[in-house]
């Protein structure tokens, strides 16, 4: 059986794809599976000089770029233990995570090291410049001799148990915990994945989002590399404009996505062209020939995508159900996954072929889940899970890692969901959000949510409770509200900011009559800012529910 490790994963496919491309730029000359060997070699030689040793903590906080995954796995080849830091993290978050995790070293992008600067030469932590990685001269070196071993050599002295990464979650209600997580919990994960969808050397990932957190990082980097795939990253702000060249240019087989992503594209270039007329609002509200308008707008997304798309996942929150419904009707290769960053992510999940509504399949092979304290009239409790994908504990919390487990073992996910009787998981959202009506039902914020930010014109929403009464608050942009009134009333209404009233009281009448009655919100508020997110874009309830 395979060594369960990262290194010896790559190793590995280093063997069997040499010539292959690994990493690379959109638009620029790749590196080959040998390529990339000689400089996790090199930079894992340099590491050593500079003093890292076996379990020593290296911090890397920079954008998505080929050496970003050389930094990564030259840390884990020299036996050291990454902590990979969200580029979004405020500087003094980022500066308390590499307290905390005692960090001897920080590999740093140059736009990450202007706004880190000062507070990296006030502690004097030592560091490396991500995109001088492999000079030997960006590196303050002792006189300790480089080793010059091969990488199959560096990945004898890694075992399944070792410690590869450090991850600090962004959170929502509150302050991050470092989650650790072992070769093997990583390792177990891409490959187990390939149970749910093929991944071969054939495949091309465009890298989107950040690989700091635990779903690019472990899905779309190191089981792509595993199974000797070619995944490339912009090396520009993902404006439309530059991601549509490099859709156009890679002409990826494989893209990991949030539902945001898929949202924005839906409600700013999809649904515009499906009603911008009263005839085509007319065809698109009679079902038979919504599905025909929205089968020839799948076509042109697949076009807009390069092509040859076969997955392209989304996981990380809910997705708008009315947005799953394009997709399913366009019929798109989507799949959605449940994930959990002390998970390594993955917990249950399916190819595009097998995806079911709303839901995100059944367990991964090998996960185990199941429902705790079933309510007996929904079903509805919390999701446990067990398998060689959980994480070791919470860095230096013990107390912590004791509360998210059971005495028996299982992993507390702190999410509400069902399991049908055919094994699939639906997830109905946190136990932290839900929201306890007056007669002691159990309310749904992200549901309500849901409606609301299908509304054009509504940027985003947050659902919560004041002073016993179900309230919305909403972030508007007028001019796409002025059209979506139109289409909510059939009937021409000026939203001006002295109607804006009358549009909130439209709005929650829409909403409301497709809500039980339970579940209606008393108020709709306008948010006259966008709501403050982490870096993975949901928004921090916590701030907005104290």
């Amino acid at each position: 059986m395979q060594k369960l490790t990262v290194c010896s994963l790559v190793t590995e496919a280093v063997k069997k794809y040499r010539g292959n491309t690994s990493l690379s730029f959109v638009g620029k000359e790749g590196m080959t599976y040998a390529g990339l060997a000689d400089k996790i070699r090199d930079t894992s030689d340099l590491l050593l000089q500079a003093g890292i040793q076996k379990k020593d903590k290296v911090a890397v906080i920079g954008e998505n770029m080929p050496n970003w995954g050389i930094a990564y796995l030259s840390i884990l080849f020299s036996g050291g233990i990454t902590v990979p830091i969200l580029p979004d993290f405020h500087p003094s978050e980022v500066m308390s995570i590499i307290d905390h995790s005692e960090s001897k070293l920080v590999v740093v992008s140059l736009k990450q090291y202007a706004r880190l600067k000062n507070e990296l030469e006030l502690k004097k932590i030592p560091y490396i410049i991500m995109e001088n990685l492999t000079a030997s001269e960006s590196l303050n070196l002792t006189d300790t001799a480089p080793q010059n071993l091969s990488l199959e050599e560096k990945s004898l002295a890694i075992a399944e148990e070792d410690l590869a990464s450090i991850i600090y979650t962004s959170g929502t209600t509150g302050s991050s915990k470092g989650v650790m997580l072992s070769h093997k919990n990583l390792s177990w994960m891409a490959i187990q994945t390939l149970t749910i969808q093929d991944v071969n050397q054939y495949d091309r990932f465009l890298s989107i989002l950040p690989l700091s957190h635990t779903y690019e990082n472990s899905l779309g980097f190191i089981l792509a590399l595993n199974a000797g795939a070619s995944i490339y990253y912009l090396d520009k702000l993902p404006t439309p404009t530059v991601l549509v060249n490099a859709l156009k240019m890679v002409k990826p087989t494989t893209i990991l996505s949030v539902p945001l992503i898929i949202e924005k594209i839906y409600r700013k270039q999809v649904l515009p062209k499906l009603t911008g007329n009263p005839v085509s609002r007319r065809l698109f509200g009679f079902r038979p020939t919504r599905i025909i308008l929205n089968r020839l707008a799948g076509k042109k997304l697949m076009e807009t995508f390069g092509g040859q798309v076969r997955f392209f996942g989304i996981g990380g929150s809910k997705l708008d159900p009315t947005i799953e419904k394009y997709l399913r009707e366009a019929r798109f290769p989507y799949a959605i996954g449940y994930r959990l960053t002390e998970t390594s992510p993955l917990l249950a999940g399916c190819s595009p072929q097998n995806t079911r509504w709303q839901s995100t399949g059944p367990a991964l092979k090998g996960v185990e889940l199941k429902i705790d304290n079933p309510d007996p009239e929904t079903g509805e409790g919390e999701i446990l899970a067990k398998g060689p994908n959980v994480m070791k504990g919470y860095y230096k919390n013990p107390e912590a890692t004791k509360n998210v487990f059971t005495s028996d073992g299982w992993f507390r996910t702190g999410d509400l969901g069902i399991i049908d009787k055919k094994g699939i998981l639906y997830i109905k959202g946190r136990i932290k959000n839900v929201i306890l009506g007056t007669n002691g039902e159990n309310i749904y914020p992200e549901e309500i949510e849901s409606i609301f930010n299908s509304i054009e014109g509504i940027e985003e929403s947050l659902v919560i409770q004041k002073q016993g009464k179900l309230v919305a608050m909403v972030n508007l942009n007028l001019h796409e509200l002025e059209e979506s009134i139109v289409r909510l009333n059939e009937k021409l209404v000026r939203v001006t900011h002295d109607t804006l009233d009358e549009a909130l009281v439209e709005i929650q009448s829409f909403v409301n009559q497709k809500l039980n009655r339970f579940s209606r919100v008393q108020a709709v508020i306008l948010q006259t800012v966008p709501f403050e997110k982490t870096p993975t874009n949901k928004i921090k309830r916590y701030l907005y529910t104290a």
